[in-house]
């Protein structure tokens, strides 16, 4: 896509733009089936949206919903396991648990170190991917060998153990530098599937918009100030107002986020992070 094309769909309004991902995820179900799709949701802001999006398409397509994948990666909100069970039961969801136990089984409490000797034969091939050469390490979802371990390989072995032949996520454009040169469709490998991406032309403030306007159910915690949800404990409010009355243009999306990963997000995105 040029950067002429991505500018104009970037400024269409918000009707135009819901259309648009609709399109985008019904070209997909076409293409793979409902029952090969998976929809990766986090209960936050963007992936809730674009789970509505996806049960709408699906309701004008009459086709099943598929299947949702949730990511534990062991350190959860609260505020975010309520917004999952409530809509699980309110949409009528199949939602996935996907948790790499045996690295989470081997922890108490977050900070806790766990010794590479005693994870299985796969997560500790998974960590001389990283090059991390020490004897352990500690639990920490959100650090360069947690993250990988309980969200890439979870969400790896979620795929290969369901047959997930595309997943779709909620990343946007505008929302981190790593994601800028994404397409609707994205090949990947290990294990070989397809990224779909159907909201990459919505802004922080259309999807605000968007759950406003739809009434979209959203977590509690952005009445709280927070914009952009990750793991508890590393994830952090910039303001005490509401996300949505934020200065959302000129303020930076994720600097609540642990930086420390958002400095190494391509090589993350490389390993196969979303």
């Amino acid at each position: 896509m040029t950067p002429d094309e991505k500018e104009r769909i970037m400024g269409l309004s918000i009707e135009e733009k819901i259309a648009q991902s609709k399109r985008v995820i019904k070209e997909a179900i076409e293409k793979f089936g409902s029952e090969k799709i998976a929809v990766a949701w986090t209960g936050g802001k963007d992936s809730t949206t674009m789970t509505w999006l996806f049960r709408d398409a699906c309701k004008e397509l009459s086709v099943p919903m598929p299947k949702c994948m949730f990511i534990d990666e062991g350190y959860v909100f609260e505020e975010i396991w309520d917004v999952v069970n409530k809509l699980k039961k309110e949409w009528n969801l199949n939602v996935v648990i996907a948790k790499n136990t045996d690295v989470s089984d081997k922890a108490k409490n977050v900070g806790d170190m766990i010794k590479v000797s005693s994870l299985n034969e796969r997560n500790r091939a998974e960590i001389v991917k990283l090059g991390f050469e020490e004897a352990e390490f500690p639990f920490e979802p959100e650090s360069y060998v947690g993250n990988h371990l309980m969200k890439t390989v979870a969400m790896n072995m979620f795929l290969e153990n369901h047959g997930v032949q595309a997943l779709a996520t909620a990343i946007r454009w505008d929302e981190q530098t790593a994601r800028v040169a994404e397409g609707y469709f994205s090949p990947r490998g290990n294990p070989p599937h397809t990224r779909i991406q159907p909201i990459l032309h919505f802004k922080e403030r259309d999807i605000w918009n968007t759950i406003h306007q739809y009434k979209i159910p959203f977590c509690v915690l952005y009445y709280q100030g927070y914009r952009s949800l990750g793991a508890k404990g590393s994830t952090v409010k910039m303001s005490d107002i509401p996300a949505w009355e934020q200065d959302l243009e000129n303020t930076t999306e994720r600097a609540g986020r642990g930086q420390g990963k958002e400095e190494i997000m391509g090589k993350l995105r490389d390993l196969g992070y979303m």
